[in-house]
C-alpha cells in the first residue's frame, strides 16, 4: 500500500490501482479480490453463493416486516433496527428444516414453534427495552390480540425518561405473509395517561385480523412532555418502545 503525496487527490480505480481516502490521508493499492464472475460460477464458491442467497432472503423479510409496521415505527427512532432485525431473522432462517441449503428463509422458519419463539419479545428500539420500561404485569389474548394491564399506575410502574409527563399506550395486531407480502395490520385506540399515581385498568383491543400468514401482537409506549397544554414527543421518539410480544 502506497501513500499519495501529490497535490491531486484521487478516489476510485484507475488502471488496476485503487485510490482512496483514509483518516491519515490518501492511499493507493492494487485492485484485488475475487472476480464477481468467478464467485457466481466457480464450483469452489458454491457455499458463498448459498450464504449470499439466504442473506438476501433474510434482508427481504426484514424489509417486509419493517414496511408492515411503518405506522408504529415512525414513533420509534432506532437506526440500528435493520441490522438488529437482520441478525434475528438469520437465526430464524436456520429453523427452516425443509428447504435445501441456499434456499432457507425466515418465511418458512417462522412457521415453526422454534422460529416464532425467536422473534417473540423482540424490541424494535434497543434504547427502550420494554421489560426495562414497563414494570407492570399484563396479559395477552393471542386469539383477539387484546392486551390487559390491570391496576396500572404509571407513576410507579413505568421507568419513564426524564422530562416525560404523559405516556400513550397502543397495541397492534398483525397478520403478515412473508411470501406474498399480504398484510393486515389493526391498531387499538391509543390510550394517553398522565404519569402520576392514579391507577387505571388498561385494555388495548385492536380489531381482528385475517390472513394466512404469521400473526403478531405488539405493544408500543410513547412518551410525551406537556408544555402549556400541548403534548410534544419526547426526543423525537428515541425513548419509545415497540415490542413484538407474541408470535402465533
Amino acid at each position: 500500500m502506497a501513500t499519495l503525496k501529490g497535490l491531486i487527490k484521487i478516489e476510485g480505480t484507475l488502471d488496476g490501482l485503487t485510490f482512496y481516502k483514509g483518516k491519515n490521508g490518501y492511499f493507493i493499492r492494487t485492485k484485488g479480490g475475487i472476480s464477481k464472475n468467478r464467485i457466481n460460477n466457480d464450483p469452489a464458491f458454491i457455499r458463498t453463493r448459498e450464504n449470499a442467497t439466504e442473506f438476501g432472503l433474510a434482508a427481504t423479510s426484514g424489509k417486509i416486516l419493517r414496511q408492515s409496521l411503518a405506522k408504529l415505527l415512525h414513533n420509534t427512532q432506532d437506526p440500528t433496527l435493520p441490522s438488529c432485525l437482520m441478525r434475528k431473522l438469520m437465526l430464524i432462517k436456520n429453523q427452516d428444516t425443509t428447504s435445501p441449503r441456499g434456499q432457507r428463509s425466515p418465511a418458512v422458519g417462522l412457521t415453526t414453534p422454534e422460529g416464532k419463539v425467536l422473534l417473540q419479545n423482540f424490541d424494535c428500539n434497543e434504547n427502550a427495552i420494554l421489560a426495562q420500561v414497563l414494570r407492570a404485569d399484563y396479559t395477552v389474548n393471542t386469539t383477539t390480540g387484546e392486551i390487559s394491564i390491570p391496576d396500572f399506575v404509571p407513576g410507579t410502574q413505568l421507568v419513564a425518561p426524564p422530562g416525560a409527563t404523559h405516556v400513550t399506550l397502543q397495541s397492534a395486531f398483525l397478520n403478515l405473509d412473508f411470501t406474498t407480502e399480504a398484510r393486515n395490520l389493526q391498531l387499538s385506540d391509543p390510550l394517553n395517561l398522565s404519569i402520576n399515581l392514579t391507577p387505571h385498568n388498561v385494555t388495548l383491543a385492536p380489531a381482528a385480523v385475517t390472513g394466512s400468514g404469521v400473526t403478531m401482537i405488539l405493544l408500543q409506549l410513547s412518551f410525551f412532555q406537556k408544555i402549556n397544554g400541548v403534548q410534544y414527543h419526547l426526543n423525537n421518539g428515541a425513548f419509545n418502545t415497540l415490542n413484538i410480544l407474541r408470535v402465533v
